[in-house]
């Protein structure tokens, strides 16, 4: 199994970028897959998931309005367009693959984790 992250980039506040989470070795549309990101020095933070069938969604309350988590099952790839960035959202960016149905905000439904893409906005 794999999952693979990637579109991290360093960009100025109030931009925008649009990571990519390429997954192989799994069924893909069985999965949640959800976003955590993790800053220097803090624990692993949701950060938005998506449901199977894209018909739901979450996000944490620090990004909603201005990410949106999306999937294409056809291609085994979830997507998190990023805009209106802060300095805050500096971090690396992890995408997770989980049954789950339940505590999709935290860490320990997923099952298999990205290396992580860093995404670095500067003021």
């Amino acid at each position: 199994v794999q999952l693979q992250a990637s579109g991290g980039g360093l960009v100025q506040a109030g931009g925008s970028l649009r990571l990519t989470c390429a997954a192989s070795g799994i069924t893909f549309d069985e999965y949640v897959i959800g976003w955590f990101r993790q800053a220097p020095g803090k624990e692993r933070e949701f950060v938005a998931a998506i449901s199977w069938s894209d018909d739901i969604t979450y996000y944490a309350d620090s990004v909603k309005g201005r990410f949106t988590i999306s999937r294409d099952n056809a291609k085994n790839t979830a997507y998190l367009q990023m805009s209106s960035l802060k300095p805050e959202d500096t971090a690396v960016y992890y995408c997770a693959a989980g049954t789950g149905t339940v505590h999709l905000t935290r860490v320990w439904p997923y099952e298999y984790w990205g290396q992580g893409t860093l995404v670095t906005v500067s003021s």
